[in-house]
């Protein structure tokens, strides 16, 4: 029987562009057109405001956004979480322009040492018994990220370790130096149930899997709800206000939301008794309560009740692997640099 998580003491962590956002940055042009869009001209990935309604709703001890983006479009990026009615905790924005002044180039690329030590910042001034749940998405390297800074809390990872695998992604020597510092000082306890990796790129989930379960890639925002509903994290009608806005708004079918949870379930991220909770509770729901999707809910409801998914076994309990961090973050790099060839239109070797 899985552990339910203590709401009120449940951190989440986002990363925004193609984890939230809609955004592209392949190409120069990409990049222009992203400084100059408005909060309006900005596309949310279908489902990620609702679900992080949901979670607000849930009331979290927090919730903390890092993004690559440039610190320049604090204003614009802001506007556009309040136009999508979220809440947050905390926003920490790349200081781009900082760190071209003083000749730092690389600084504009390079994500992991940010990442970790915007995430490294904020864990300091939490209790040390946080339990955190973290988005990303598979452009970059998130989920190295998130499994680096997950067994950096829980004292899994040496700081000789840490140190070289900063090395490694090119860190410069005064940001390795402060990292490890900050990682030595944060209180071990906590731990981090689940990393979310949207399939923006729609890697192979094969990629992943040396990372273990606590990894959970998601190609909608319906799988992440449900698997957050299985830790107690949210409700079921969280779950279906989440489907009914993929179904209402973004043309998702009541066939896509059953194959959404038949993949969870062969991946082992759910079983059958939670299946079976969110057709309970659809199975005593009124319309009134299931909004504008109501139809396709029910649908759904009949669909999921004829469906091998309500008999998947109850999946086994996480088991935290050994990551060989620095053999998974070369493999990574050349995944990455696969995907952005093949989403440029280029051959995954690198021809054109």
């Amino acid at each position: 029987m899985i552990d339910p998580v203590d709401r009120h003491r449940l951190v989440y962590r986002w990363d925004l562009d193609k984890t939230y956002l809609r955004t592209e940055f392949d190409t120069v042009r990409d990049w222009v057109r992203t400084a100059f869009e408005t909060a309006r001209d900005k596309q949310t990935v279908p489902g990620a405001g609702a679900l992080l309604r949901e979670i607000r709703g849930a009331d979290p001890f927090g919730i903390y956004i890092v993004s690559g983006s440039p610190e320049q479009l604090r204003r614009v990026l802001e506007a556009k979480l309040r136009l999508d009615g979220v809440r947050w905790d905390g926003l920490v924005l790349k200081p781009q322009l900082t760190n071209i002044l003083r000749g730092r180039f690389r600084f504009i690329k390079e994500q992991i040492a940010y990442k970790l030590g915007a995430m490294l910042e904020t864990r300091a001034q939490l209790p040390a018994d946080t339990e955190e749940m973290m988005f990303g998405d598979d452009a970059e390297a998130d989920a190295l990220i998130y499994c680096l800074y997950a067994d950096l809390a829980a004292g899994r990872v040496t700081p000789a370790l840490f140190m070289r695998v900063l090395e490694s992604a090119g860190a410069y020597p005064d940001a390795i130096t402060r990292l490890v510092r900050l990682a030595e000082q944060i209180a071990r306890g906590g731990r981090t149930r689940r990393i979310f990796i949207h399939l923006d790129r729609v890697s192979n989930v094969d990629a992943f899997t040396d990372l273990g379960t606590r990894v959970c890639t998601f190609h909608n925002y319906f799988q992440p709800a449900m698997v957050l509903m299985r830790h107690g994290a949210l409700d079921p009608l969280s779950v279906v206000r989440v489907g009914g806005e993929l179904l209402a708004e973004h043309g998702f079918t009541p066939d896509a939301l059953v194959a959404s949870l038949g993949d969870l379930a062969r991946r082992g991220q759910i079983g059958g008794g939670d299946v079976h909770q969110l057709a309970s509770y659809l199975a005593r729901t009124d319309d009134s309560t299931l909004g504008p999707a109501s139809r396709q809910l029910r649908v759904f409801a009949e669909l999921l009740s004829a469906d091998a998914v309500r008999e998947a076994p109850e999946p086994p309990d996480d088991v935290i692997p050994e990551i060989d961090y620095l053999a998974f973050f070369a493999k990574d790099r050349l995944r990455a640099k696969a995907v952005k060839r093949r989403a440029m239109g280029k051959d995954p070797r690198g021809e054109d």
